[in-house]
């Protein structure tokens, strides 16, 4: 018997059943925050299409699937929910580009390091710093992210949390990330009439030495989504 979804607060976000009861509800296909054709000019311009790329938290999205029809040949899709899992196993049974595995983003020990060249996490990371023990969870995720990816890789991260809330988790020395920062505005944000702009949301945002953005820089919308593309490095790798 599955709990009902109303009566389960933020801090299930990291448990399993709160998925499965999650998506026994909510059976169509949904994509969090950003669909791939508003994220296409950021993981074309990263992550070339012959990677092995890993979806964490893939839920049943459908950026996998729009992926593949833009020419990416191996993506690989996990989630916490085996409910999510079987239902898009099923759904793209036919699609040999497409795989996908119930697994915890904590714990991805099946894969061997460095096995991917790029890994998407489209709201993954916020779920678990809205859990508990949330440093922790991320933590495990991201030491696991970095574990997998191939020197040069790129763990692309798109998130509500600014630089005050994620460059503390994300800039750990151990993870030996090059991070770059974009400001990406919500789906249907338009600027008030008569407001115009140079900035263009396809150009990186300078960051201070702290990694934190400067403050005189204005964000037009509040709701704005962050891209944080973290490059692997090792010696000799560059951008």
């Amino acid at each position: 018997m599955y709990r009902d979804v109303s009566s389960l607060n933020t801090y299930n976000y990291g448990d399993a059943l709160y998925w499965d009861a999650r998506y026994v509800q909510e059976a169509g296909s949904f994509d969090w925050y950003q669909r791939y054709s508003s994220l296409r000019p950021f993981v074309r311009h990263y992550i070339p299409t012959s990677s092995r790329v890993l979806m964490v938290g893939c839920g049943n999205a459908l950026m996998s699937e729009d992926m593949v029809k833009d020419g990416y040949e191996d993506v690989v899709n996990v989630d916490i929910s085996s409910v999510a899992i079987d239902m898009m196993k099923r759904k793209y049974e036919h699609a040999p580009q497409l795989s996908y595995m119930q697994m915890d983003v904590r714990d991805m020990s099946i894969f061997h390091d460095e096995s991917f060249d790029g890994v998407i996490d489209k709201g993954t990371l916020d779920s678990l710093m809205c859990g508990n023990d949330a440093p922790v969870s991320a933590a495990q995720m991201l030491g696991e992210v970095s574990r997998l990816l191939k020197p040069g890789g790129i763990y692309l991260l798109i998130t509500y949390g600014d630089p005050k809330a994620r460059i503390p988790h994300l800039s750990h020395p151990v993870y030996n990330w090059k991070i770059v920062l974009y400001i990406i505005p919500r789906p249907g944000f338009q600027r008030p009439a008569g407001v115009s702009s140079s900035k263009s949301h396809l150009e990186p945002v300078p960051l201070t030495e702290q990694g934190l953005i400067p403050s005189d820089f204005v964000i037009e919308d509040p709701d704005s989504h962050f891209i944080y593309v973290c490059k692997k490095m090792d010696e000799g790798a560059a951008w």
